[in-house]
């Protein structure tokens, strides 16, 4: 997959920004990801990151969603994984980041959380 078809897109909802992400979550793409998710927590109180068209995603990839994750902690912001693809869910499970991390079906169960 080439670059052209990453894409990071966030939607701010009122207070609820989701940041969608498509396609290969890698190194040369990553810090992209990272700084989306940093912006969106630094203009609202929750944030989700919908995963259900990411196709790939390496260990920097999943370090961007720990960095934003950690941070919304830190500032007592919800955080989120929506609709996690089925690579993103497998290596979660390998890194049991599958129990750190909340996971949500679909946007309103993340919103409603």
């Amino acid at each position: 997959m080439n670059e052209a078809e990453n894409i990071c897109v966030s939607e701010d909802l009122g207070g609820y920004v989701v940041v969608r992400v498509c396609g290969e979550v890698d190194l040369s793409w990553s810090q992209q990801v990272r700084d989306a998710i940093l912006a969106a927590l630094g203009r609202c109180d929750g944030v989700g990151v919908e995963l259900a068209q990411v196709t790939y995603i390496d260990s920097s990839g999943i370090a961007a969603l720990v960095e934003g994750f950690q941070t919304a902690r830190g500032q007592g912001r919800r955080f989120g994984l929506i609709a996690a693809s089925r690579p993103v869910l497998a290596v979660l499970q390998l890194a049991r980041l599958d129990k750190v991390f909340p996971l949500f079906a679909d946007l309103d169960a993340a919103r409603g959380a």
